[in-house]
């Protein structure tokens, strides 16, 4: 062919540059580029083989290899894909992206933010430059008669091609690396990026170094391939050696018995798992494959609970592995890892527009060819498939849930502790999540049963509908009626609320135990979307099964007297004191704090507004006294007495200890006090 000089029709100057500011936000993504324009070439070769256009030479084995050249600051990236006549060449490469790339131009020439470009220019290519000053093809094209070509250009818009030495079918890019780049030639960082990006290219992928000692291992005869080559062929004699028997005497047993081996140069092992996990169908895959895909996908040595194999062909192509991580305690950092993939290619993690944002605290790897995805590959154009990815992912994974419950339950309920912030995120979070979830959520009480919101709520008082003799009569009176709720009593910490526990344990009371940061706002939600049902932790008041009956009339001298008494021994003229007659005699004192005071408490924590005043939001805590206790009727029968101020602020501080743990400077004096009134009682 002649030798020919050109420039690349683009009708601009400025390609180059917007290529490597613009179009990729991480340099190293061209390797991304130019191994995976090697995977297509070779998968494009292997179609025109299956309908019988090309026949593959014999021992033909498809590869991309990379070569790494530190002294010469290059790198090679060579496939064993269909090539490229002159013709093609002058096509797909001279000719960038066709005539879309004057529109192109015209549109990004003043953008900074690539997640505006609208791909189909097939610009992968051209991610070299970004790294390169000059690249070099040398390429055959598997037709009858075709010849090899070579292609330079130094990042201008001028090219150079002519007749190539290329003997092997085939495309050989080769990048001369610009002195910012020269890392991309250590062998360590270049394996390090081809690990990122195609781990599971389905073509094998080698690394080589330039110019490198030739590398041996040792194998047993029968474990030789013909592709291997030999270096030596070594017999080993068996290995013996005398032991002593009980009786003294000696004997020779072989410890080792005579083998062949062969020296090989070293096998090249594949940078890329060609069929992974997810490429097959569940029946195929067993618990250990997936717990080994687990490990050296995410580098997390705690074994998953459980996985989620998503397997979809219509109405769009959808493969994938969802793991659920466990989660040792609440401190743990619950951000996962959702890898998406686009036929093998990695194209970024958690991607917000096909995940849903519940399942991003989940580990796994997502693979749909059918991405619309823009023209580098980081971000997807905006849809409305996308939304329906993310829908049907929801739904699987709601799926796999509901179905365990119903199918296993006791594993289900093994699981619990750790998913429960998952799906419990997930319906704050998915409205559609949230209803399919609804009835499977579990809540543990404290004899460490598992019950459903409607084992909660009995029937009878879910269903239950006020009978009205004269539907005229009353009808305006039932309308305006609030419905009756009942009322789910909570734990947040067994240690910190056992006083309280106890009181329902000795009433036959039971409550369930909610205790990670997720359950405030999700029983909020759930208080919300079911007005039958209330929560309330159970130090936010004292029912009516834990006192007895009393004339509020009989208890309003005592509860004046007390007030005064307790306000004037803490110095707290707007302390909140009620008196009750308790069913235990044992119990001095106790504080509560309403559901409503106590949420809005959480929530101004939650938002650092810590020195706002809880007075406007409905009050603070309140002291309940038990009149049936003998130290408080002490109080009261000697308020004038020498130790009673010792007697309240301790009263008040054990009742303080059992709500919530006492400040650094109150637990001091918590502590002297308590010495104090020993050694009283020691006089």
């Amino acid at each position: 062919m002649a030798n020919t000089h050109g420039s690349l029709s683009i009708n601009s100057e400025n390609i180059f540059p917007i290529i490597k500011k613009w179009l990729y936000s991480d340099h190293d993504i061209f390797f991304r580029e130019l191994i995976s324009n090697g995977c297509d070439a070779i998968t494009k070769l292997h179609k025109l083989a299956l309908i019988g256009e090309y026949n593959y030479p014999e021992g033909h084995k498809d590869s991309v290899r990379v070569i790494v050249n530190p002294e010469e600051k290059t790198l090679k990236f060579i496939d064993t894909g269909l090539g490229m006549t002159a013709e093609e060449v002058e096509e797909y490469i001279n000719q960038i992206a066709f005539s879309g790339a004057a529109d192109f131009l015209e549109k990004y020439k003043d953008k900074a933010n690539d997640d505006q470009i609208i791909g189909h220019f097939g610009l992968g290519f051209y991610s070299a430059f970004m790294v390169a000053d000059e690249v070099h093809i040398d390429t055959l094209s598997y037709k009858d008669g075709a010849k090899a070509v070579h292609w330079e250009c130094d990042g201008g818009t001028e090219y150079d091609m002519s007749e190539g030495t290329r003997t092997e079918i085939g495309t050989e890019i080769t990048l001369f690396l610009n002195e910012d780049c020269l890392e991309f030639a250590n062998e360590y960082r270049a394996r390090e990026v081809i690990s990122k990006y195609c781990s599971f290219m389905p073509v094998e992928i080698f690394l080589e170094k330039a110019n490198a000692e030739q590398e041996y291992e040792t194998i047993d005869e029968s474990e030789l391939r013909e592709d291997d080559v030999v270096v030596e062929h070594i017999h080993e004699d068996a290995k013996t050696e005398e032991i002593e028997k009980e009786d003294g005497t000696k004997e020779t047993k072989e410890v080792s018995p005579a083998r062949d081996r062969v020296k090989i140069n070293k096998r090249p092992v594949s940078l890329s798992d060609i069929h992974p996990l997810w490429t097959k169908h569940p029946n195929e895959c067993s618990d250990e494959e997936y717990k080994a895909f687990y490990r050296k996908v995410f580098q997390d040595y705690k074994e998953p609970l459980f996985w989620i194999h998503l397997n979809m062909d219509y109405p769009f192509n959808l493969k994938g592995i969802l793991y659920f991580p466990k989660i040792n305690t609440e401190y743990d950092s619950i951000e996962g890892t959702i890898k998406l993939y686009n036929n093998q290619v990695f194209i970024a993690d958690n991607i917000k527009e096909v995940i849903p944002e519940f399942l991003m605290l989940l580990k796994g790897v997502i693979d749909c060819p059918d991405l619309p995805l823009n023209v580098s590959r980081s971000a997807l154009q905006n849809d409305g498939f996308v939304k329906k990815i993310s829908d049907y992912i929801s739904k699987k994974v709601a799926d796999k849930l509901t179905g365990m419950c119903k199918t296993d339950r006791e594993t289900y309920e093994k699981y619990w502790d750790d998913i429960s912030p998952f799906i419990k995120f997930g319906c704050l979070k998915d409205e559609k999540f949230c209803d399919k979830m609804s009835d499977y959520i579990l809540f543990k009480d404290l004899d460490g049963k598992y019950q459903t919101l409607k084992d909660l709520v009995p029937e009878e008082e879910a269903a239950d509908v006020d009978v009205v003799e004269n539907p005229d009569d009353k009808q305006e009176d039932t309308e305006e009626k609030e419905p009756e709720k009942t009322t789910i009593f909570y734990v947040t910490d067994e240690v910190q609320q056992s006083q309280y526990i106890n009181l329902f344990r000795e009433e036959g009371k039971n409550a369930v135990i909610l205790k990670h940061n997720i359950d405030a706002p999700f029983i909020s939600h759930l208080e919300m979307k079911n007005d039958k049902i209330k929560f309330q932790r159970i130090d936010a008041d004292l029912t009516e099964d834990f006192v007895e009956a009393t004339d509020e009339a009989e208890l309003k001298e005592t509860t004046d007297s007390l007030t005064e008494i307790f306000r004037k021994a803490l110095g707290n003229d707007k302390l909140d004191v009620k008196v009750e007659k308790m069913k235990n005699e044992n119990i001095s004192s106790m504080i509560t704090l309403s559901e409503e005071s106590r949420r809005m408490q959480d929530m101004m924590k939650m938002y650092s507004m810590n020195g706002m005043d809880l007075g406007m939001f409905g009050g603070g805590e309140t002291l309940v006294l038990n009149a049936n206790n003998k130290l408080v009727q002490y109080i009261l029968e000697h308020k004038d007495g020498e130790h009673v101020n010792l007697f309240c602020e301790q009263l008040y501080d054990l009742a303080m200890i059992s709500h919530q743990p006492l400040a650094p400077e109150k637990m001091t004096k918590f502590i002297s006090r308590s010495n104090e009134i020993m050694m009283l009682l020691a006089k």
